[in-house]
């Protein structure tokens, strides 16, 4: 049996910085210059030569053939704390975790002095303040940058149908308040040490909040696109750019209260892309709604390539024209009516090869 295997010849632990993570095999090694192990010179001791420290993921992280959580998380000047499979040797170290803390200054690059990102300059970026994110920790006096943005791009004042009352003929068509509406202001409140951010170096955000009285879920994609959820269960989307939803087979949206759509351009809409039977275009209105389209400066243009248009009245059916009515018709005309009354102030002209009138009283005046 042996009695030098790793684990039964003694625990060597350590606590080191990362100086290096560009790990030429890509499994997520670092190099580390372990306090008590190695120099802080690193002219004597190049980082180079320090060995490579394999990080140590979960046990809910398979870890294997690209499955569960990628090993990749301390930076260049990141506080770590683990192992050596090989004990005295401190040739083999294994990364348990890190460490974070209150850095009392800055890197230096291009500095002898090891112990600190002097490779790039980059890490700690804040001295004399803790390493936690400031989303989870909410110092008024240090916000997320990214907070102020948010804060700063909402939507306001966004304008809705605004129809007016109009009569025509004898009806009268409801108007349209076309009350404005507010995007709402992120209610992030939150309140140390209860609020799970997760951020990247490019500027990625996670925030899982469980603040008493003000959960919030929040995820923001470096540009700004993102969304947040609020307490209360109100959602959020921003889309900094075009947006793109594929489905693939059936959509179902269910929408409980009044939906409201404003776009600033145009709007295209095209169905039966497929051209095939029975895929129609159908609208319902419950009773006691209207419908009501109304065009600024325009023309409302109703165009049946190779088909029939049909209109259905279940009472009147009201035409008012402020100017002329013109009605071009390649075949018959065929009116049925239980009574018909003209009014002409101007002339009426009628022209026709044969012309019929027929009835049980006809008066011309």
């Amino acid at each position: 049996m042996q009695d030098n295997f790793m684990g039964k010849d003694g625990f060597q632990w350590f606590v080191g910085v990362v100086e290096d993570r560009q790990d030429p095999q890509r499994v997520g090694r670092v190099r580390v210059r372990c306090l008590g192990y190695h120099t802080p010179d690193n002219v004597q001791l190049p980082t180079a030569d320090l060995p490579w420290a394999h990080p140590m993921n979960p046990i809910t992280s398979a870890t294997i053939s690209g499955l569960g959580q990628t090993p990749l998380g301390p930076v260049e000047g990141t506080w770590v704390v683990g192992f050596f499979q090989d004990g005295g040797e401190a040739q083999n170290p294994i990364i348990m975790g890190t460490l974070p803390g209150v850095p009392g200054g800055l890197p230096t690059k291009g500095s002898d002095k090891g112990f600190q990102d002097f490779l790039n300059g980059n890490y700690p970026k804040y001295k004399d303040e803790t390493d936690v994110n400031r989303l989870a920790v909410n110092d008024t006096n240090l916000p997320h940058p990214t907070l102020t943005l948010r804060k700063a791009d909402r939507d306001i004042a966004v304008g809705v149908a605004n129809t007016d009352a109009t009569t025509v003929v004898d009806d009268v068509v409801d108007a349209d308040d076309g009350t404005f509406w507010n995007e709402p202001e992120t209610p992030y409140a939150a309140q140390y040490p209860y609020n799970h951010v997760m951020e990247t170096e490019g500027g990625h955000i996670k925030e899982y909040d469980d603040t008493v009285d003000n959960k919030r879920i929040h995820e923001r994609h470096a540009s700004g696109s993102g969304y947040e959820i609020f307490d209360d269960g109100t959602k959020v989307t921003r889309v900094k750019k075009d947006n793109y939803e594929i489905v693939s087979a059936d959509e179902y949206c269910h929408i409980q209260g009044t939906a409201r759509q404003t776009i600033d351009k145009g709007l295209r809409v095209k169905i039966n892309n497929l051209a095939q039977a029975s895929n129609n275009y159908a609208i319902e209105v419950g009773a006691g709604a209207n419908v009501t389209i109304e065009v600024q400066n325009g023309d409302i243009n109703l165009i049946s390539q190779l088909g029939d248009v049909n209109l259905k009245a279940g009472k009147n059916m009201n035409i008012d024209v402020a100017q002329a009515l013109n009605i071009k018709v390649g075949g018959a005309i065929t009116e049925n009516a239980a009574s018909k009354k003209e009014s002409v102030t101007g002339e009426h002209e009628m022209n026709a090869n044969l012309q019929d009138i027929n009835g049980n009283t006809i008066e011309l005046n």
